[in-house]
């Protein structure tokens, strides 16, 4: 006896048709990719040092969108709630897609379930970085004067419980000191206050800081890994000043919206790849201080899952909420 599978209704077929067509075709026109924070900051710079690649990969623009605000999450939040076809993706973070979501009284998104996370585009060290004429010459000195100060020594991040945040107040409670914390739109703004000696620290990502410290513009104490980096040879860490286990990086990582179709993202991935093991981009992210990231949408994924549970002590203990 011959089975024939059955035919599928008219209904059903043209449900179907459109999702195959559009899987096979991605990308057919213009792919946005959003970007939480201010330009100039270590999210914009990796966004657009990847772009050009994304964009000769996938055959079509690739255009950086900065949306910034609420820590990032203005952006992530959009990304979340696009049609699932690929033609808005995010350049999230460690803070956007493993921390400040559940802080939030409501949130804009599930940070598990509302997105397909792609591939880890990089990492970066944070380092702390003071005014040039700042008057103490290395993080003991800082540190000393906190103490003495309670609350006078005022930091910056790129909004509530980002790894800038995180960075610093893992230093107080490390250090037994007080600082204020002073949230902005993005660490690019950070700069010109730096610069201005307004602003006492910022613990914040290197690729935005590296060429005003090399123009000796500002001023580094410290690094938050647990190494010397290669681009600051004679920046010690804060671990070997003192303080054994202190290390905090920031990841970045392209994302879509959750039910990306399977075709969609490997060669969402496939692209990814492609960008960052380019010769020439490699050099220029190591060059810019980025760590150079790659690897599958599994890896992205798993990474989100344990970067999530590590934070959650941390901003537990430190009392961290976003109303």
């Amino acid at each position: 006896m011959i089975h024939r599978r059955p035919l599928l209704g008219a209904g059903a077929a043209l449900a179907l048709a459109p999702r195959l067509a559009f899987a096979d075709d991605y990308p057919n026109r213009s792919v946005t990719m959003l970007v939480g924070f201010a330009p100039g900051g270590g999210t914009d710079i990796i966004a657009r040092l990847l772009s050009p690649t994304l964009q000769a990969e996938l055959g079509q623009p690739v255009a950086v969108e900065n949306r910034a605000g609420a820590s990032g999450t203005v952006a992530s939040a959009a990304a979340a709630r696009a049609k699932p076809d690929g033609y808005t993706l995010v350049m999230g973070t460690v803070s956007t897609q493993a921390v400040v979501g559940p802080l939030m009284k409501n949130p804009p998104y599930d940070q598990a379930r509302d997105f397909t996370p792609l591939m880890l585009a990089g990492t970066v060290p944070l380092v702390a970085v003071v005014p040039a004429n700042a008057p103490y010459r290395d993080l003991a000195g800082l540190i000393a004067f906190a103490k003495a100060n309670p609350g006078k020594l005022n930091y910056a991040s790129s909004g509530i419980a980002t790894q800038q945040h995180l960075a610093a107040e893992m230093l107080c409670q490390a250090a037994g000191i007080q600082m204020t914390h002073v949230p902005y739109r993005g660490t690019g703004p950070v700069l010109n206050d730096l610069m201005a000696g307004t602003l006492d620290l910022a613990i914040d990502t290197l690729p935005t800081h590296l060429p005003h410290l090399r123009a000796g513009t500002t001023k580094a104490l410290a690094v938050t890994m647990p190494q010397r980096v290669a681009s600051l040879p004679e920046v010690p860490t804060i671990a070997e000043l003192g303080y054994p286990g202190f290390e905090i990086n920031v990841w970045y990582m392209m994302l879509g919206p959750a039910g990306l179709p399977v075709s969609v993202v490997e060669r969402c991935v496939r692209a990814g790849n492609k960008a960052v093991n380019d010769p020439t981009i490699r050099t220029r992210l190591q060059e810019a201080g980025f760590i150079p990231g790659g690897g599958s949408a599994e890896d992205a994924a798993n990474l989100v899952r344990r970067e999530a549970q590590r934070y959650a002590a941390l901003v537990q203990k430190a009392g961290i909420r976003i109303d």
